[in-house]
Formats: C-alpha cells, structure tokens, sequence
C-alpha cells in the first residue's frame, strides 16, 4: 500500500455496514461528544418547560414541550441508529458529524423562542442542518452497500422530501403550525418503517443498548440539576422546608436511575416491529425524565411563593412525568414479567398520580418510588434464588 493510498482512506473510507455482532462495541468519543452538545438542547427544554408551568400556562407549556422534545429526541435517535450500522470513523465522517452537532446547537438555540412566541423558524433550521448531514451519509452508505442500497436511498430520499416539507412549513399561515406539524412528524418516523422493508439495517444491539443509557443520563442530569437549585435556594432563602424537598427529589431521581438500569443488559428486540416499538417509545422515557426535573423545579418555585400555581398542581408537574415514566418503562423492558411483576408498575403510576392530593405531594411520591424500588429488589431477589423443584 502506499503512502498516498493510505492517506487517502484515512480521509475516505467506503461506507460499509459494520457487522452486527462485532466484539467489544462501544460509545466512540465523537458519539460522546454529539451527547454532549444535545445537553443543551435538553437543559433549554426543561427550563422552558420550568418557567411555563411556573406561569401556570399548562396548555402552552405541554403542547411547546412535547413538540420541541421531539425533534431533540428524533435528530438524536437518527445519529445514534446510523452510526451503529455505518460508523466507519473517516475524515468526512467525522466533518458531517460536526455539521450535525452544530444543527444540534442552531436547534438548541431556538428552543426559548418555540416556547415564548411558538416561533419554530430557528428550531427548523438546525433540525435541517442536522438531517442534510443524515441525508449524505445515508447516500454514502449506498455507495458502498450494494446489498443495502435501496434501504440507503430510501432514506435519503425520505429524509430529503421531510426536510423540504419543513421549511415549507414556515410559510403557512399561524393557524396551520400545528396541523403541519403533525403531518410532518408522522412522515418523519415512517420513512425508517418504510425504508426497511426495503431491507433491514445492520445495527448493533448492544450498542444500541449503551447509546440509549448513556442519553438517560444525560436527561436524568437536567432533574440533578434541579435538585441543585433547590438546595441553593434553601440555603439562600433560609427556608428548611426546601431541605426536604431537595431530599424527596434526590430519592426521585436515585429511583428512576435505579428502576431503568435495573436490568441494563435489556437490548432492543431483533424484529423491525419490535426495534422501532422500543426504539420510539424511548420517547416517553427520554422526555418524562426530563419533564421530573422541570417538575421539581416548580415544587421549589411553589415553596419560595415564585409561582403561579397551587401545590396541588406543582405536585402533578413531579407526579405525571413519573408516572409516564413508569408505565413506558413497564412497556419497554417489564410486560414479560409474571404475577405481582406484571402490574407493579402500572399500579404505581396510578398511585403516583394520587399524591398531589397528599399534605407532602412529592415526599409522598419519594416514598412510594422508595417502596417500588425495594419490591423489585426483593422480586428479583426471589426470582434468583427459586430453584425448580
């Protein structure tokens, strides 16, 4: 090989699909570094979704929250599925990665103004940036997988007429946002469903699997950093009350960890059906996580007499959140699970739901999370040690 060859593939390398049972796959530093630079874009979501609900504009605050959610969550979940199957590391992969990132950041940019004035036009933007790289990098993979080349082009396809489809969006009438909206995403998270019957993409479970532990992470981070602010506003307010609910959200917070790596060695099913049911509902769990910290958040801003709503309803801005939690999580990793392990989960999202109607809505929920926590341990435990007689 020589010298000006080897330089070459160091830039240029064919687009080849990475074998799904490859050894010893993990998160690469750049796919650190792309989760890394989506922190932003989730700290901007749940400190929209804070002040929203401090405001008392629930309609708004949900409505802004879930729209602006999905496209952090769907330009993220592209990333992730195509670098399993198709990372090859080169030099250009690595510039469209950057490209990407910096969609990532124009995006994140965007998200106070979806909040305030539903102006979507800067959140649009970034999301496009962020898919142009996706559409080159599908082409590449046609390039070079003859086998796979109609589940590429039919992606980069897909992807190229939704992308052109939002920015047309930007020019409809206010009143038509929403519906377009709609529209759009639904196509969105069809072009994967169709392009693979075309033929399926040779992702890597495992690495799958650790991709989507490592984004909980970063969504369970944005409720640690709610937890922060309400020790430092016990200590700068001199109230004790805030004290205990920095505890109660830490509990919260340890048990949604606990619950979701409970079995981290749960890898998305092998059937299309199945992938794209757990690779979507991930959804639910990504953005609940997320919406706990925004929930806390307000807990505090009620207790300082900063905000606009009752304690009743600051309990269910913690209480909804875990309980959509609870019950993705039990349709994701748990409906296999027999007897008392079958309906533990869904009880106790019905149960999360009554604790705004407590004295202490979220010790209350600590507590119950706590317990929850506790059976699961000792179902396992027994599962362990029962030996057939």
């Amino acid at each position: 090989m020589t010298t000006s060859t080897a330089r070459f593939r160091s830039w240029y390398r064919p687009m080849r699909g990475r074998r799904p049972d490859e050894p010893h796959r993990t998160a690469t530093p750049l796919e650190l570094f792309f989760d890394l630079c989506f922190v932003v874009a989730v700290a901007q979501a749940s400190n929209s979704l804070h002040h929203d609900l401090a405001e008392n504009h629930l309609g708004h605050a949900l409505v802004s929250y879930l729209t602006v959610f999905f496209a952090i969550w769907w330009a993220w979940m592209n990333f992730t599925w195509f670098a399993s199957a198709y990372d090859t590391d080169d030099d250009v992969y690595r510039v469209t990665t950057l490209v990407q990132i910096a969609g990532a950041l124009i995006l994140a940019a965007g998200v106070p103004r979806a909040f305030t004035d539903a102006d979507f036009t800067t959140i649009t933007y970034g999301y496009v940036v962020m898919r142009l790289g996706t559409i080159v990098n599908w082409l590449r993979a046609a390039a070079a997988n003859p086998d796979r080349r109609d589940t590429a082009i039919a992606y980069a396809v897909g992807v190229g007429v939704v992308q052109l489809g939002w920015l047309l969006r930007l020019a409809l009438p206010d009143g038509w946002g929403m519906p377009a909206f709609l529209v759009l995403a639904l196509a969105d998270v069809l072009v994967p469903v169709v392009a693979e019957q075309r033929g399926k993409t040779g992702w890597h479970p495992h690495h799958i699997a650790e991709r989507y532990q490592l984004f909980t992470l970063i969504v369970l981070g944005e409720a640690i950093l709610s937890i922060s602010v309400a020790i430092q506003g016990g200590v700068d307010a001199g109230n004790p009350e805030l004290w205990g609910l920095a505890a109660a959200g830490m509990v919260i917070v340890f048990a949604l960890w606990w619950l979701y790596f409970d079995r981290p060695g749960q890898l998305p099913p092998s059937r299309l059906r199945g992938s794209l049911f757990w690779g979507y509902g991930h959804y639910l769990i990504f953005a609940a996580i997320a919406a706990v910290g925004a929930g806390l958040a307000v807990a505090v801003d009620h207790d300082l007499h900063a905000a606009h709503v009752s304690g009743r309803t600051a309990g269910y801005t913690v209480a909804v959140p875990v309980a959509v939690f609870l019950v993705a999580l039990w349709a994701l990793h748990l409906r296999w699970k027999r007897g008392l392990g079958l309906v533990l989960f869904p009880i106790a999202s019905v149960l999360a739901l009554v604790t705004p109607w407590l004295p202490a809505p979220v010790p209350a929920l600590a507590a119950l999370l706590f317990i929850l926590v506790a059976v699961t341990l000792v179902l396992r435990h027994r599962q362990a040690t029962d030996v057939p007689g």
